[in-house]
């Protein structure tokens, strides 16, 4: 199969900006999870917070299995509008559905532990779906090294903006004030709101992006079988460089699983936020995003992805841990105050900057090992190595999540705690364990992610030496000369 990409050189701004809005939906989807399904299952519905991170983290797991079905299936779309575009058409709606039904649980009352199993199955499902296809035309769309980067700091932008927006919603609109998020009745319209947005982000996306990849695929896939699905997935964690990349990607994508589900938590009753200290906190987020748009593409220049991977995800945990280590050691204002709040804020913008680097890095490498790949075996399989990333990806997230409900349970905080109320040694705890669970996983994936093997230098000699042999044989290996 031809390495040519669609696009060649610079990309133009309308592209950069279309493709990225796809990823909206990614992002209303990651806050619901990360940020408040854990505590509207807990603290709202009264479920315990260790049943409902297991049920997420077997979710994740599930979906972790369909995800390389679905790659698969992706890679071997052939038809007229191209491999992507027909998901991108078909999955929006049935996951807007899906999303409404996760946070209205039929009756208002709390769902059995099948129940939510069943229905975050699904949404993972389906946002696999959209997001699987989207970000499998990155590779297709162009080869160049660093405007690949510019497409992830796009997706990354506007997925950010996407969840950042939900949160802004729900603390002003749906749920306002720290008492809001413990009420049942704004979560029905946060859940409303999301599906709307979800389905106009992946449909708007995949429209604008319509004349670019809608034509029929060079060369058409062997038929689809499951043993082929999973035999891609064992030949991706084959290549070396996934494999590596897969050891720091598990990692930070632990850190992150658990940072976001248990940041709620640490706000109302570690932080005390206020109203306004919770209307704040996604600006603060948002803020810290944009400054990574203008950081991560000078660092790649300067130190390529890896390390850049690497000194981001050092650099994020000890700007983020600071607060908490001058809190335990009576150095820190009284929480709830307004210098603790604007204290904590400026740490959290450097940090959360440098979080977003790691992701976008790590991310970003993924489409180099598609060549690698290519120039072993002869083919390309962006589909199989994007669903090998999710199953990275969610196997870890869920994991995270699953153990903020752990540190939540090994606190002993109670379902009907109050901001202001907690005892002293439950939030000691939460700390300690919170922090320790992030150092080490904060050194695994700076010490797996430094590590990976592909260079700027080794991407532009690989592509160059392919497309090379595709112009002096554009008919295929079996072609005569």
């Amino acid at each position: 199969m031809s390495t040519k990409a669609l696009r060649t050189g610079p990309l133009p701004m309308r592209l950069k900006i279309i493709h990225g809005f796809g990823a909206v939906a990614f992002g209303v989807k990651d806050t619901g999870f990360s940020f408040f399904l854990l505590i509207f299952y807990n603290q709202v519905l009264g479920m315990d917070a260790g049943l409902v991170s297991l049920a997420l983290l077997l979710a994740l797991l599930a979906d972790a299995v369909i995800d390389p079905i679905l790659g698969n299936l992706s890679d071997r779309t052939y038809t007229r509008w191209g491999r992507r575009l027909p998901w991108l058409y078909a999955a929006p709606i049935p996951l807007a559905l899906a999303w409404v039904i996760l946070w209205s649980p039929p009756g208002g009352e709390p769902p059995s532990f099948l129940g939510l199993l069943g229905i975050a199955i699904v949404v993972r499902m389906l946002l696999s779906a959209c997001e699987v296809p989207s970000v499998s035309l990155v590779p297709e769309i162009t080869a160049d090294y660093d405007e690949r980067t510019t497409l992830f700091r796009y997706r990354y932008l506007f997925g950010w903006m996407g969840g950042l927006s939900m949160m802004v919603l729900a603390y002003t609109v749906f749920m306002p004030g720290p008492e809001g998020l413990l009420q049942q009745d704004g979560y029905v319209a946060f859940g409303i709101f999301g599906a709307a947005l979800m389905a106009i982000s992946v449909i708007g996306s995949a429209m604008g992006q319509h004349k670019l990849v809608a034509h029929l695929p060079a060369t058409k896939p062997e038929p689809f079988s499951i043993t082929g699905a999973f035999s891609e997935i064992r030949e991706a964690f084959s290549e070396k460089a996934f494999l590596i990349f897969a050891a720091g990607g598990l990692a930070a994508y632990i850190s992150q699983g658990m940072t976001f589900s248990i940041s709620n938590y640490l706000n109302l009753f570690v932080w005390q936020f206020n109203s306004t200290a919770l209307m704040a906190y996604p600006v603060v987020l948002f803020v810290s995003v944009v400054m990574m748009f203008f950081v991560v593409g000078p660092m790649h220049r300067r130190f390529g992805k890896p390390m850049s991977a690497a000194i981001a995800a050092i650099l994020a945990l000890l700007i983020g841990f600071l607060p908490y280590v001058l809190l335990l050691s009576g150095f820190w204002p009284e929480p709830g105050t307004t210098e603790s709040t604007v204290g904590l804020y400026g740490f959290l913008i450097f940090a959360n900057m440098f979080g977003v680097v790691v992701m976008i890095s790590a991310s970003s490498m993924i489409a180099e090992i598609v060549e690698a790949f290519e120039e072993r075996t002869g083919r390309r399989s962006e589909g199989a190595f994007y669903s090998g990333n999710w199953l990275v990806q969610k196997c870890a997230t869920g994991f995270g999540i699953f153990m903020t409900g752990q540190i939540i349970s090994a606190s002993q905080l109670s379902t009907d705690a109050s901001p202001g109320s907690v005892p002293a040694d439950v939030i000691s705890t939460v700390v300690f364990l919170y922090g320790g669970a992030s150092l080490a996983l904060a050194l695994i994936a700076a010490y797996w992610l430094g590590r990976f093997p592909i260079n700027r230098a080794d991407h532009e000699a690989r592509v160059a030496a392919m497309n090379s042999a595709v112009r002096a044989n554009p008919d295929g290996p079996g072609s005569a000369p």
